[in-house]
């Protein structure tokens, strides 16, 4: 089919009739395909389709399961693999990564395709120098990700490559556990040049320096500490490639001697069957067909175009990168007859040529060679320096690195994206393109030249015929003086990220009468209309004026005025839009000031044929000029940081409170265990990719494939569903509904708190959201499967009452989930009634007065974005009688009970099991359970296995978010000699919980115990409810509604400091809990729930880290740069560890030992990369007084542990370490009459061995559940009339936590006002974690919850089609499905340095081992980076107002919050553009979904 067409028809494969035909023309009929250095059995090899992706092939032809499918669109890397090919010029190998999930499988014949499988194993300890280095340095928590990003990293070093080129191409992967430090350390530590990391300032080893005892260096000063702590760095892990190779010499050579000897002989007889083309035929019925086409020559490719381009011929899609082709045929259902893979042999479309006055991209070049070419070219040659190196800096910051190494320039063209990067750049720089197509005679080649900004004829069409192929990219070489040319681009995220505007600049000027004019200027845009276009009108303005400011002031409002959006464009962010479209306009010609002087100042210095003197530039100062900055150009920061940690020591707990002491039973001279930072027990096997996910799990027999039927629709009735046109797809075998789960004798109301959610929507009902499951689809294969989804047609009835999306929503038409509506309230009750009538502050304050504050607070949903996706496998046994649950849950017994219940099955007979999880975050503590249901029902149906995991869409779409809450509040200070004081605070808590109530009450409730913060309100009043909306329920997120509960607070707390006049940091440290002081619900911070430690770490990081000097170093710099603007921020935080759902706070383990010494563990949690079963192990092995390697955990099953909690609340550590400690002390106890008789020498085997000879249980269950006066909290509890007034407030109605976890952070950022784009500078986070079990695991911890906070507050945005956003679909529709409209941070977002510390000498009676809970408390502390973003955008904002004022600024601070915040002059005119009143322009907030 031509170019420009997008068809969704299915159809019959005829190909086949005319493969004796190409036969006939030297076509071959097989692939011949090569990975982990074996040639592929060519009957595995021709199993390969011809729309199959690479990973598809390789995990289910191969059986390689390495390599991980995270999102299908290449967004996030866990895919990728490395293809490598013989250079035909040089000979030479070429190494590249790709993403297998968008790869055609037959698009790597004649590659060498090498998997994690293939860089190391744990067989035969066999592990990479690179699988080493990220095991050691902690590199990986759920280890989904890690196959890919090892690859990733192989790939680099496969290509001899330095630290700082990892640094630039680190761009393609994502991982939502570590927080990236430990992996950006483990990637550069085998580099040659990594040893220039590791020396001082001076440039020499710390410890080699003669001048040690006196030098007063960082460096040296933090290696000094730590004799009595423990210090460990980037620099650090630098120093260790000599031990990571030692075993391995020749690890480099690996790639190269892999390569297979018959791809490097031109004369094997691969290599000359490989020079033949190709043609594939897909014969199968349910894969939707289509032939495979591989020419290898020019005129073979065009023949092809002629022959099948018209409609008669049935229509083709060349393919290169199927970058594109791979999300249609995805995400929207189309259907190409034939894929045409032009082969490298046709060199001239491969290659990049540079002439005088001209440089040629050949049309499939890979935009990863024009990159390193334009480069490369640019260094040779500085005539091509202003022409080439603006198409390079651009193409780093295009997709990611394994995107670019496959994607070509002409194929980005074609797919004609209207914010493509590159084709605004082209369209400026006045490119041709060369339109080449096959001759009537057959023989000839015609060629046709169209200009690149021209070519672009409406959305996703362009001028291009259907036998016309684009051939080569004709670029004009610029001038050496005097002409310049800019790229541009903002996006939500930096590193792979469509941007939101792009933009191509270029103008020519020339000394006349002087001054400069400007001869020749092309705008060129892109996120500005349906295509890329170019501004006319506006580069007539500028044509023939003279280079000024004014000019370009003119140009500023014709530019205003020609792109002008629409507030509801497809799209959104209009006013944000035209702010960028504008900005870079400014940019541009700050930029050109800058480059126009360093030109004068060459001619001046060598004048050659210029006359002088030249005329002057426009006069700018130095604080101006710092707008002409841009991330575009600017080199990637090196990232580091220090992690410290107090000496290892085994600290005395609750255990010995609780438990007996057996230590006399431990062998002499055991070695400790606990308090060591042991490496996660499954790290080698996530770096080689022998981790077992659910996923992965080797099938039995018969197994089928499930995909959910989804409602598309909300607010209508369910009429019906065609089942038929599903059972009539090739391959399906079921269709299965609401009626089914009635013949099973099952329940079909689902939830985990309400009974309110249906397995399967039945017939009749009303749909709640889209999205709402109405049946499962069962095929033999995925394909079919989820073929006959989409055929299930859905009969949706006319719309039916309101569908309220957002809170607002919610809230106007008063619907509540009633339940969960809570309230505390503590103080003088009229005080807080008086407060919400009175009226607010306003100008100047005095010693005593009251000062009060009102207003609201919004922070966002966010997506778990968990790199597994939620899996589950069913298998029935005994005649279905019995199922066996394989699932990625945190919560073993709650899908137990949910399968159980879906299938009218006893739970006695369904047992569940979990491995292990790649990622949690609280997503899979409920929200696998009506997907583990749909797929029980299907299997008892048919009594067949049955395997359902959810494409990352359809999990996005189904599974729920953090909550977003809105928060309004009334709050009172009263201004003291040094300050202000806290007087009251009166807030009202809404969360969006969704179609369904999940855990939105405890949720809600946990939010409600966290709004005070660290602060002491004395009189103080929250309410809290959860909003029932059209969206999918939504459920657990790492802090459970805390982290909202603490951003309201915070909120107030710099509301309040504004009004009042004191410094933010002043306020929150003058208001800080003492350890005396209770909270508003009646906990003491101090002595009770141990020592109160928040304003210590405060006041030492304020010394420590010199805050006010850097604070007066922040203003220094803001002075000096009017567009670049940096912030600060301290911030702390307490979180409550306990379920506040007193039953849950329980906890069973099951231990054995064995007689051969070495010891199993099973207990209730699971594990989800947060090293659980690390630390169990620990724990027991510590017990047993044995090495950590002879405890394993092999998974979590509830036939061996049951009626077990969810891994969840931050308390599996506590509840399961307490528990396995109790059943190791029992064995122990029952082995002291054999240490006492075997001596203190005998190994814990031998005595195992002699007490099972004399009829001694080594097997013991263990039981831990916290003091009923702890996590014991009823909200609803009145005050009993007896109740002791020395008692505090609101303490009659329990105590919802045990302790406190503690933290402060400290974050710098640095701002562009100009485009909303942010840097984080530094990170300084200390936290409480009493005596750490693993010091190692908890930094980790902290560091990945630290991002994810980041990530929330920042650049993680959710968006649904409400009645801000129509543009999204259907009301309700969830626009944000994946990687490529949802942005988790990535190794860019790092800070550039951040250094971790664990509180040292702390203890906590409360736990086991004295530790402390981890997993959620340090996630708030990521949002300090957004309070440091909002006190950057309040410098911005007083630069232009004059004096400090208060904003709502909302999470998360995105890119288009920031730019639309700052109220410089030229976004307040886009502003005010959209909304045609300058002063509404001045409160402007811009659209989100809450």
């Amino acid at each position: 089919m031509p170019p420009n067409a997008r068809s969704r028809l299915l159809y019959e494969n005829d190909d086949l009739e005319r493969v004796n035909t190409f036969e006939k023309q030297g076509y071959r009929t097989s692939p011949i395909l090569y990975v982990n250095g074996s040639r592929v059995p060519d009957d595995v090899a021709t199993k390969a389709r011809s729309n199959q992706t690479l990973l598809s092939f390789l995990r289910d032809e191969m059986k390689l399961k390495g390599s991980k499918l995270g999102c299908a669109e290449g967004g996030c890397g866990a895919c990728t693999v490395m293809i490598s090919k013989k250079d035909k010029e040089s000979g030479e190998l070429k190494h590249i990564a790709v993403n297998a999930c968008l790869m055609p499988a037959l698009a790597a014949d004649g590659c060498h395709v090498t998997t994690v499988e293939g860089v190391g194993s744990v067989k035969g300890d066999n592990l990479h120098p690179i699988q080493k280095a990220m095991v050691e340095m902690h590199g990986s928590q759920c280890g989904f990700c890690t196959p890919g990003i090892i690859v990733a990293i192989y790939s680099l070093y496969a290509n001899k490559c330095n630290t700082k080129e990892i640094e630039e191409h680190m761009d393609g992967n994502l991982c939502r556990c570590t927080g990236y430090r430990p992996i950006w350390d483990a990637a550069r530590s085998l580099c040659d040049d990594a040893e220039e990391l590791v020396r001082g300032p001076c440039g020499t080893p710390c410890r080699e320096c003669n001048e040690r005892d006196v030098c007063e260096q960082d460096c040296n000063l933090e290696d000094k500490q730590k004799e009595t702590v423990i210090i460990t760095s980037s620099k650090d892990k630098m120093k260790m490639k000599e031990s990571l190779t030692a075993s391995t010499p020749d690890w480099m050579d690996q790639p190269k001697n892999m390569f297979p000897d018959d791809l490097l002989d031109a004369s094997s007889a691969d290599s000359l069957a490989l020079a033949k083309p190709l043609m594939v035929v897909d014969k199968t019925e349910f894969h939707g067909a289509g032939t495979w086409f591989k020419p290898t020559t020019l005129t073979g490719l065009l023949r092809l175009l002629k022959e099948f381009g018209d409609p008669v011929g049935g229509g083709y899609k060349i393919v290169v990168g199927n970058t594109e082709v791979g999300i249609e045929t995805r995400f929207k259902n189309s259907v190409y007859p034939r894929l045409i893979y032009p082969g490298e042999t046709v060199e001239s479309i491969y290659q990049v040529t540079a002439m005088a006055d001209t440089v040629v991209f050949g049309g499939c070049a890979p935009l990863s060679y024009i990159q390193h070419e334009s480069e490369r070219l640019s260094r040779a040659d500085s005539s091509y320096t202003r022409t080439l190196m603006p198409i390079h800096d651009m193409l780093r910051w295009f997709a990611s690195t394994q995107i670019r190494n496959v994607a070509c320039l002409g194929g980005n063209l074609v797919t004609a994206s209207p914010i493509s990067d590159m084709n605004p750049m082209l369209a400026s720089m006045g490119a041709t393109l060369v339109l080449s197509k096959l001759g009537d005679d057959l023989s000839t080649i015609d060629r046709r030249h169209v200009p690149v900004s021209e070519f672009f004829l409406r959305y996703r069409t362009v001028d291009i015929q259907s036998s016309e192929f684009v051939e080569r990219i004709e670029v004009p070489v610029l001038s050496k003086f005097f002409e310049y040319v800019k790229p541009f681009k903002q996006a939500r995220r930096r590193e792979d990220d469509i941007s939101i505007v792009t933009s191509g600049m270029h103008i020519k000027l020339a000394p006349k009468d002087g001054t400069f004019v400007i001869e020749h200027a092309a705008l060129a845009f892109g996120g500005m209309a349906p295509t890329t276009v170019m501004a006319p009108k506006t580069a007539q303005v500028l044509v023939g004026s003279p280079f000024t400011r004014e000019s370009f002031d003119r140009a500023s409002d014709v530019l205003l005025e020609e792109l002008k959006l629409p507030e509801n464009v497809p799209g959104g962010q209009a006013a944000f839009r035209m702010a960028l479209a504008n900005s870079f306009l400014y940019k541009f010609f700050l930029s050109v000031v800058e480059e126009l002087r360093s030109d004068i100042e060459a001619i001046e210095a060598s004048p050659g044929d210029f006359s002088l003197p030249l005329p002057g530039i426009p006069e700018v100062d130095e604080a101006e000029l710092s707008g002409a900055s841009s991330f575009v150009s600017a080199e990637k920061p090196s990232v580091s940081g220090v992690q410290t940690f107090p000496a290892p020591k085994v600290a005395s707990g609750l255990e010995d409170k609780l438990l007996p002491n057996t230590d006399a039973a431990k062998q002499k001279g055991a070695v400790d265990v606990v308090g060591k930072p042991s490496t996660h027990q499954s790290g080698p096997l996530h770096c080689t990719g022998e981790a077992t996910y659910c996923d992965d799990i080797i099938t039995p027999t018969g197994t089928l494939h499930a995909s959910l039927i989804l409602a598309r629709e909300a607010g209508v009735i369910f009429e019906d569903i065609d089942r038929e046109a599903a059972l009539n797809t090739p391959g399906v075998v079921g269709v299965f509904g609401a009626e089914d789960i009635e013949m099973l004798g099952g329940e079909n109301m689902n939830g985990p708190v309400a009974k309110d959610e249906y397995f399967f929507l039945p017939i009749g009902e009303r749909i709640g959201y889209v999205g709402q499951v109405l049946g499962v689809s069962i095929g033999e294969t995925l394909d079919s499967a989820e073929a006959g989804a989409k055929a299930a047609k859905i009969k949706y009835g006319p719309p039916n009452g309101i569908v309220p999306v957002s809170i607002e929503d919610a809230i106007a038409c008063n619907s509540f989930y009633e339940m969960t509506r809570h309230t505390i309230a503590r103080g003088d009750k009229s005080a807080l009634d008086a407060l919400k009538n009175a009226k607010d502050t306003s100008g100047e304050v005095k010693v005593g007065d009251l000062v009060k504050v009102s207003g609201s607070f919004r922070s966002g949903a966010q997506e778990h974005f968990y790199l597994e996706t939620q899996s589950t496998l069913v298998v029935p046994t005994e005649g279905d009688t019995n199922l066996t649950v394989y699932s990625s849950t945190q919560a073993a017994t709650h899908t137990q009970e949910s399968c159980a219940s879906a299938t009218g099955t006893p739970q006695s007979k369904v047992v569940v099991r979990v491995k292990r999880m790649g990622g949690g975050f609280g997503g899979k503590e409920t929200r696998n359970c009506f997907a583990s249901g749909a797929a029980a029902v299907a299997a008892k149906r048919l009594n067949k296995p049955v395997l359902l995991t959810l494409p990352r869409d359809v999990d996005m779409l189904t599974t729920g978010h953090r909550h977003c809450f809105m928060s309004k509040y009334h709050a009172t200070a009263r201004i003291t000699e040094n300050g202000a004081k806290l007087e009251s605070m009166y807030l009202e808590l809404y969360s969006n919980g969704g179609w369904g109530m999940d855990l939105s009450g405890p949720i809600v409730d946990r939010a409600i115990l966290h709004s005070d913060g660290v602060y002491y309100f004395p009189n103080m009043e929250v309410h809290g409810v959860a909003c029932k909306t059209a969206q999918a329920p939504h459920t657990a997120y790492r802090g459970f509604g805390g982290p909202q509960g603490i951003a309201a607070c915070e909120h107030v707390i710099e509301h309040l400091a504004v009004a009042c006049d004191v410094h933010k940091d002043d306020l929150r440290r003058a208001n800080m809990y003492t350890a005396d002081q209770s909270t508003h619900f009646g906990m003491l911070v101090g002595q009770t729930s141990g020592k109160w430690n928040v304003p210590s770490i405060w006041d030492r990081m304020v010394t420590e880290l010199k805050i006010p000097q850097r604070r007066k170093e922040i203003d220094d710099f803001n002075a000096k740069h009017k567009w670049l603007k940096r912030g600060a921020a301290l911030i702390p935080t307490k979180f409550g560890i306990a379920f506040t759902a007193p039953h849950m706070n329980q906890g069973g383990a099951l231990v054995h030992l064995y007689t051969d010494g070495t010891v199993l563990v099973s207990h209730g949690g699971t594990e989800m990369g947060q090293g659980l079963h690390t630390k169990v192990c620990q724990v027991a092995a510590q017990a047993f007084g044995i090495p950590i390697e002879r405890v394993y955990v092999n998974d979590t099953s509830t036939d061996k542990v049951a009626n077990t909690i969810a891994s969840a609340a931050s308390m599996s550590t506590d509840l399961y370490g307490m528990c396995t400690l109790d059943a190791c002390r029992q064995i122990m106890g029952r082995l002291k009459p054999y240490r006492e008789k075997l001596g203190p020498d005998a190994s814990l085997a031998d005595i195992a061995h002699a007490a099972h000879f004399d009829r001694v249980d080594l097997s013991a269950h263990g039981f831990y559940a916290p003091d009923s006066s702890m996590c014991n909290f009823n909200m609803a509890k009145e005050k009993p009339d007896d109740f002791p007034l020395d008692k505090p407030e609101n303490s009659w109605k329990g105590r919802p936590f045990n302790y406190f976890t503690q933290g402060v952070a400290y974050a710098e950022v640095e701002i562009d006002v100009l485009t909303g784009n942010h840097r984080t500078l530094r990170a300084d986070v200390v936290v409480d974690v009493g005596s750490s079990i693993n010091p190692a695991i908890d930094i980790g911890q902290i560091e990945g919850a630290f991002f994810q906070g980041m990530g929330w507050s920042t650049i993680e945005e959710m968006i649904y089609s409400d009645d801000d956003h129509t543009w999204c679909g259907k009301r309700s529709n969830l626009f944000t499905q994946g990687p490529g409209t949802y942005k988790i941070p990535a190794f860019n977002d790092h800070p550039e340095v951040f250094n971790v510390s664990l509180l040292e000498d702390v203890d906590n009676p409360l736990a086991v081992h004295s530790s402390k809970a981890i997993g959620e408390p340090p996630f708030f502390l990521g949002s300090s980076v957004f309070y440091a973003i909002k006190d950057a955008v309040g410098h911005a904002r007083k630069e232009v107002m004059g004096k400090d004022s208060y904003f709502e600024f909302r999470m998360p601070g995105t890119s288009e919050r920031i730019r639309m915040q700052t109220n410089d002059a030229i976004g307040m005119k886009a502003k005010t553009a959209i909304l045609g009143d300058e002063k509404a322009a001045e409160t402007y907030q811009t659209q989100g979904s809450y």
